[in-house]
């Protein structure tokens, strides 16, 4: 991986922290969500139809990635209902990038260095420390089956997306044309079955907008960078906004840095950080 591509792909991980604090920040996190979807369209629509239109062979991983869209917006939202920053995005984003070197492994998909599953077995064990603190505050029982589904979603449009943006011939119409179908059917999805879900002031669409570009930029930067390195490095590299979601968590809103925490967070960084040798 070169420097400039390794570069950016930090830069995105710091952004997806970003957004992730602003749904975390919202009151409830599928009305967040869905006002963030919203915006989504808008910008995606803008996007795409600036675009080329992606080649023939991205429409069915564009299809498949907007499924697994969907159960990760939701699952996400709901472990951010019953859980912190900084216990939920460790387990939800260091879980993903093992679920993806495995295929990566199993399918041949990508060459991966004996230091690379180094990294992740370490990544590993950090994700086990977290997993068993958070059982200790009585926090695991309520947010750690969505967090996990998110991981597992997350895990499946990162390979989707990682072959969909090299087939595409041009990643940014791609992103484009994956955050309208997203947001839509996530929209549509929440609004059928709470009307009043969209009903906001305009300090929420702000936020909305805001993070929806936030996220676009987060999204097809790793998606860009797939295109020129191995996807399961590139998952596991963006997973380093980790450690951004675990100090914004402490210093933002205030959240307990339990010791386990602290030791579970610097075993999945230093995991992420093994890959890149």
């Amino acid at each position: 991986m070169s420097l400039p591509v390794f570069l950016a792909v930090m830069g995105a991980a710091l952004l997806h922290a970003v957004w992730n604090a602003l749904l975390r920040r919202g009151g409830s996190k599928v009305r967040t969500m869905a006002l963030m979807s919203v915006a989504e369209m808008g910008i995606g629509a803008a996007i795409a139809l600036s675009r080329p239109l992606p080649h023939p062979a991205a429409w069915k991983w564009l299809a498949a990635t907007t499924v697994a869209q969907m159960a990760y917006k939701f699952c996400l939202a709901q472990a951010y209902q019953r859980g912190d920053l900084s216990r939920v995005y460790p387990l939800a984003r260091g879980t993903a990038p093992m679920l993806v070197a495995l295929v990566s492994a199993l399918f041949a998909i990508d060459q991966i260095s004996a230091g690379g599953y180094l990294g992740i077995g370490l990544l590993g064990i950090g994700l086990l420390f977290m997993a068993r603190d958070s059982f200790r505050t009585g926090e695991g029982l309520r947010m750690l089956p969505f967090a996990l589904g998110s991981a597992v979603a997350t895990a499946s449009y990162t390979l989707i997306d990682g072959i969909g943006g090299r087939v595409s011939g041009d990643v940014i119409g791609y992103v484009g044309w994956l955050l309208l179908f997203s947001g839509a059917s996530f929209s549509a999805a929440t609004a059928l079955h709470r009307p009043t879900l969209l009903r906001a002031v305009p300090r929420e669409w702000v936020m909305a907008v805001g993070a929806a570009l936030i996220s676009y930029i987060a999204y097809a930067v790793p998606v860009w960078a797939m295109t020129r390195a191995p996807i399961a490095l590139v998952a596991v590299l963006r997973e380093t906004s980790i450690l951004f979601a675990v100090l914004i968590g402490w210093l933002v809103f205030r959240e307990r840095m339990t010791p386990g925490k602290a030791l579970a967070a610097g075993l999945i960084v230093a995991g992420v950080m093994m890959t890149r040798v």
